[in-house]
C-alpha cells in the first residue's frame, strides 16, 4: 500500500518579520503549548516561530510519545495536533487523550481543510481547526483566544452570569446550563449559543454563525455558500446536546436559506 502523501506546507506562508518584544507579549506569552507533527522540517520551523511569538513549546514527532509524556505529568495549556501521522493519526489520538482523563484543549493544524475533516475533528472534541496555509501567526492568535481567558488573574475576572429563560450562560468559564444542567458544550458551541441567545427574537444569518465559529471572512467548503454545511452540523450537535438535558428542547429555530433564531419554538424546518 502506498503511504499517504505528506502535507507540504511552509510554516510561514505570510508571516512577515518577527514582531517586537511588546507584540510578542500580547500574542502568547507564558502559554505552554504541546505541538505534535511528524514532519520534522515543518515541526521545527513552526515551533521556532511559535517560540518567537511568546509560546513555550514542547514538540513531539508522534502521538504515542506525546501521550506518554503527558501521562508522566508534562505541564501544558493547549495541544496542537497534526491530522496525518503514520503511527497514530491525530484524529485517533484525541479520543485516547480523553479516555486517559486528559482534558486539555486540542486544536488541529492540518492541510486537510475539507468540511468533512473539520466536522469530524469538532465531533471528537477539538476546540478549533486551523488550515496550515493560514500561517503560524493566525494559529498563535487562535490559540491565544482559547487559552488566555483561563489564564487571567482571578481578581480581574467578573463572574458574569447571563440568563435567557431556562438558559444560563457563564461566559468566564464558557459553560451553558439548561434548567441548571450543564449542557457540555465545546467553546465554539458555547459561542454560537451565546450569539443566538444575545439576539433573542431576531434571526442570525448562517454567515454570522460561521464567523462566530472562525473569524470574519474565513471560508471552508465548496461553492459560495459551502460554509453552511459546517453551520448546520454545528447547530445539529448543539441541539442534540440540549436534548440530552431536555428531550423537548426546541429553542433553536431555523429560517430556511437564511439562518437561525433563539426563541419560543414554532413549527419550522429543523435543518
Amino acid at each position: 500500500m502506498t503511504a499517504p502523501m505528506k502535507e507540504n506546507v511552509s510554516a510561514w506562508p505570510s508571516s512577515g518579520p518577527v514582531p517586537p518584544t511588546e507584540v510578542v507579549e500580547e500574542l502568547g506569552a507564558q502559554t505552554r503549548l504541546i505541538f505534535v507533527d511528524d514532519d520534522d522540517d515543518y515541526r521545527e520551523a513552526a515551533s521556532a516561530e511559535l517560540t518567537d511569538l511568546g509560546f513555550s513549546v514542547q514538540s513531539f514527532s508522534d502521538g504515542p510519545t506525546m501521550l506518554a509524556s503527558v501521562l508522566d505529568g508534562i505541564d501544558a495549556d493547549v495541544i496542537v495536533l497534526d491530522w496525518n501521522m503514520p503511527s497514530l493519526a491525530g484524529i485517533d489520538l484525541l479520543p485516547r487523550l480523553r479516555r486517559q482523563g486528559i482534558l486539555l484543549p486540542v486544536v488541529f493544524l492540518t492541510g486537510r481543510s475539507s468540511p468533512v475533516h473539520e466536522n469530524l475533528a469538532l465531533d471528537r472534541g477539538a476546540l478549533d481547526f486551523v488550515d496550515k496555509s493560514r500561517g503560524v501567526p493566525i494559529l498563535a492568535k487562535r490559540l491565544r483566544l482559547l487559552v488566555e481567558p483561563a489564564k487571567r488573574p482571578a481578581e480581574l475576572e467578573i463572574d458574569e452570569t447571563l440568563h435567557c429563560g431556562r438558559l444560563m450562560l457563564k461566559p468566564r468559564i464558557g459553560r451553558a446550563f439548561w434548567d441548571d444542567v450543564d449542557v457540555n458544550l465545546t467553546l465554539t458551541e458555547f459561542n454560537i449559543v451565546r450569539l443566538l441567545a444575545s439576539n433573542i427574537g431576531s434571526h442570525v444569518t448562517y454567515r454570522a454563525v460561521y464567523d462566530c465559529m472562525h473569524h470574519v471572512g474565513f471560508i471552508a467548503g465548496s461553492g459560495e455558500n459551502g460554509y453552511r454545511t459546517n453551520v448546520r452540523s454545528s447547530i445539529k450537535r448543539i441541539r442534540n446536546k440540549f436534548r440530552i438535558a431536555d428531550p423537548a428542547f426546541a429553542e433553536i429555530e431555523n429560517y430556511p436559506s437564511f439562518g437561525y433564531r433563539w426563541g419560543s419554538a414554532v413549527a419550522s424546518p429543523q435543518s
